[in-house]
């Protein structure tokens, strides 16, 4: 439990420290080095389409990010209008009753101490469960980064291949980047700053690639009405049409919380908190 109670602090530190060196890198690096082309117009340079998309991306990401840590769980008694249900959760609280006697769907994390509703999982990298609070912008959250991380990943590589003056057209030219780099780096023939970079590619990657899939498999799991604590405790969900699952989720204006980073709308769990 200790090492839980640790990894739950350093986790969303490591997280901010990688962003805030994407962030340097993206603004102080890749984007200054695509305004060197003289035949673009000012309005359409690359530099300036590319720096658009990405502070769109980033600020999604982060936005979705500070929104699942404040969409933190709560009391199910306080929060929501649960009748009789309200102090079997206390009582589970206070451990005068058994976890198998709590309300159905819920679940009492110990890293969190409280409970929550729809219980998924508990995410290290935001130091916090997640549930019917803040499922969607989860989501939210791993696309985005999956996306910033993608077009990090591609700033990155034309920026190497700027200033190493090589080429990725092949694909294994990524792939033996990483060892030719190390044998370049300690002959002295390749800069800190540019092996710095190699690295940050290889960290995109990875970020990007977990991101997506654990995106992808986030979304199936919501087609079929289930959450990742069900399908492990082997709890049988009620079958109902994949669309009122998404809606369940996302809400009616779904494309609003696509563009910007905001609290679930037009959800049910907003709707029942209201009455």
């Amino acid at each position: 439990m200790l090492v839980l109670r640790l990894l739950n602090v350093v986790a969303p530190a490591y997280f901010l420290c990688i962003s805030l060196v994407t962030f340097v890198l993206q603004i102080f690096l890749f984007i200054p080095s695509m305004f060197r082309d003289p035949s673009t117009t000012p309005l359409f340079s690359p530099g300036l389409l590319h720096g658009a998309l990405f502070l769109f991306l980033s600020a999604n990401a982060l936005g979705n990010y500070v929104l699942v840590i404040q969409s933190s769980p709560e009391d199910l008694g306080k929060g929501l209008n649960l009748g009789e249900g309200a102090e079997v959760v206390a009582d589970w609280l206070d451990g005068s009753r058994s976890p198998g006697s709590a309300l159905p769907s819920t679940h009492f994390c110990r890293l969190c101490a409280r409970v929550t509703q729809r219980h998924d999982h508990h995410c290290f990298f935001t130091g916090n469960c997640i549930g019917s609070r803040n499922m969607r912008n989860f989501i939210m959250f791993c696309l985005y980064t999956s996306l910033a991380c993608l077009d990090s990943l591609v700033a990155g590589m034309a920026y190497i291949s700027a200033t190493l003056s090589m080429s990725f057209a092949n694909p294994l030219a990524f792939l033996t980047l990483l060892p030719h780099s190390i044998s370049q780096f300690f002959s002295g023939a390749l800069l800190s700053s540019e092996m710095f970079v190699i690295l940050m590619l290889y960290l995109w990657l990875g970020i990007g690639l977990a991101c997506a899939g654990f995106c992808c498999h986030q979304m199936l799991l919501i087609l079929r009405g289930q959450t990742r604590y069900q399908v492990r405790k082997g709890i049988v969900v009620r079958a109902r049409p994949w669309r009122e699952n998404l809606q369940e989720v996302f809400g009616k204006r779904w494309l609003v919380g696509l563009l910007i980073p905001v609290l679930n709308v037009g959800s049910d769990y907003r709707r029942q908190k209201e009455k």
